[in-house]
């Protein structure tokens, strides 16, 4: 019996899971890696450190499911989005730490690109907005700012990618210098109405082609494992965005179809078909997957700190010593007391998208503890979600019939209550949560046919629970006031 590898790299820690023909878990192994902060607002990782990483979890989970590589069929690849990484061809080697998702270092360039008039073209291009969340102004940092690099670029010597770039390139031996459509469309490089890199976008951001990865399909062999790393020739064959791949897992194939994956940040995406849709509400549009000789696109709105602000709970603050304590203490109280925290560390992102606001605590009394702030800090993340939801019902024109759910957080069963409380629609788990990784491996799957279509995968998707709504209406509203009231004195914070 085969079986799927995905690789699943994430923003805090590097993960891969063995699946099976029904979807199920074989083996799972993870390891988190150093979150790097050389000043406030700014983020940065060791791409060197999660290229190791990575590739030591795939082969402990392979151990751990008790078969060797030779009974892998294909390996999926689900990654953080837009963290950005420029290396050199001949030696491999990083030329600067990666630039995260996170990182906030490019917002005076995006302001400036703004008041030049250019934010309508990137608008219209690539469906996003202009803001440091995106590759594109990171990269453009990199070539200016780390010496020799931009003149390095024009003679062809670097080359620039996001994580699945960079993993493909180290799992091929360099051979393979590729990127997905969902992937590409994460850059403000990408023109995603005509599948191609953008010469206009390129030439505004200064950015030689010569650096850029092929644009390949989300489902399709790219190339095979370099046999030193796994002891087998592994086909590569699946690749997508982690939001993109989430959508795909969770089988949210047809228009109207939303997920929202709680992990380090929040994301929701809402399924649009095979035509972009330009949001009147600041989400942005997205390319969801290519298969098939088809794309296929999604609304997105995106939320930088959710899970990360648990984290914060437990390493920055020592409140609780493991991120499972957060539950069990936010539910010692019966309700926030008063206390609503803007976990905005690193700004605010759809549909608000303000680099300048910071993060705050208010309503405290003598009376608060570190209950409450534990209580504050789950519910910020449903405060997040339901702004989201808000926009893409507008959006839509029409209210969701359901919001599915995946990511570690959804193991909180507090938090996912009161999310639905907030909402007033059903919340549904899967009874798989790795939707992520599972995503990955249903494109990995298809392209060898592990698995023959999308009819197949469809009947694996099952609900463990639904969460359903039992608020008073007009409480959650007074929540979602005293929300606002916070976030209203959160923005702008860091402004000059």
């Amino acid at each position: 019996m085969s079986f799927i590898l995905a690789l699943d790299q994430g923003t805090t820690s590097s993960r891969a899971l063995v699946f099976d023909h029904d979807g199920t878990i074989c083996a799972l192994a993870q390891k988190e890696f150093r979150q790097i902060f050389p000043a406030p607002g700014l983020v940065e990782h060791d791409a060197d450190e999660i290229w190791a990483s990575q590739l030591g979890v795939a082969v402990e989970a392979i151990a751990r499911a008790g078969i060797t590589a030779a009974d892998i069929a294909a390996i999926g690849i689900t990654n953080q989005r837009e963290t950005t990484v420029v290396w050199d061809r001949c030696s491999g080697k990083p030329i600067h730490h990666a630039i995260v998702w996170q990182d906030r270092r490019t917002a005076d360039a995006c302001d400036l690109l703004r008041s030049q008039g250019h934010e309508s073209t990137f608008r219209e291009k690539t469906g996003l907005v202009l803001d440091p969340y995106f590759s594109g102004t990171k990269l453009a940092w990199l070539l200016d700012h780390v010496p020799g690099a931009r003149a390095r670029s024009e003679a062809g010597e670097l080359a620039f990618g996001t994580i699945d770039s960079w993993l493909v390139w180290n799992l091929t031996g360099g051979e393979r210098h590729v990127t997905d459509a969902s992937n590409a469309s994460r850059t403000l490089l990408f023109n995603i109405h005509n599948g191609t890199w953008d010469n206009e976008l390129l030439e505004l951001l200064r950015i030689p082609p010569s650096l850029l990865p092929e644009v390949v399909s989300s489902s399709e062999i790219y190339g095979h494992t370099a046999a030193r790393f796994l002891a087998a020739r592994i086909p590569i064959a699946g690749m997508a965005g982690d939001q993109q791949a989430a959508l795909f897992g969770q089988l949210c194939d047809r228009p109207g179809m939303v997920k929202n994956t709680y992990g380090t940040g929040c994301f929701m995406l809402m399924h649009t078909g095979s035509q972009p849709v330009i949001s009147g509400q600041n989400l942005i549009s997205t390319v969801a997957c290519s298969i098939g000789g088809q794309t296929e696109y999604a609304l997105e709105g995106s939320v930088f700190v959710a899970g990360a602000a648990v984290q914060w709970l437990r390493d920055g603050l020592g409140i609780i010593r493991t991120s499972a304590e957060v539950e069990p203490l936010a539910a010692s109280v019966s309700d926030n007391g008063g206390v609503y925290l803007v976990p905005a560390f690193t700004g605010l992102g759809a549909p608000h998208w303000d680099p300048y606001a910071r993060g705050a605590l208010f309503g405290m009394t003598r009376g608060t503890t570190g209950a409450h702030i534990a209580r504050a800090t789950l519910e910020s993340i449903a405060f997040q979600t339901a702004d989201l939801l808000e926009a893409m019902e507008a959006d839509a024109g029409t209210p969701l019939a359901e919001l599915r759910v995946d990511g570690g957080a959804t193991a909180n069963n507090l938090l996912m209550q009161f999310q639905a409380d907030l909402l007033g629609c059903p919340v549904v788990r899967p009874m798989v949560r790795e939707t992520t990784a599972l995503g990955a491996a249903y494109l990995a799957g298809l392209a060898v046919g592990y698995w023959q279509d999308r009819r197949e995968i469809s009947h694996l998707w099952q609900a463990e629970r639904t969460f359903t709504p039992s608020m008073e209406r007009s409480k959650a509203a007074e929540l979602r006031r005293n929300w606002s009231r916070a976030l209203v004195r959160a923005k702008g914070w860091a402004l000059p």
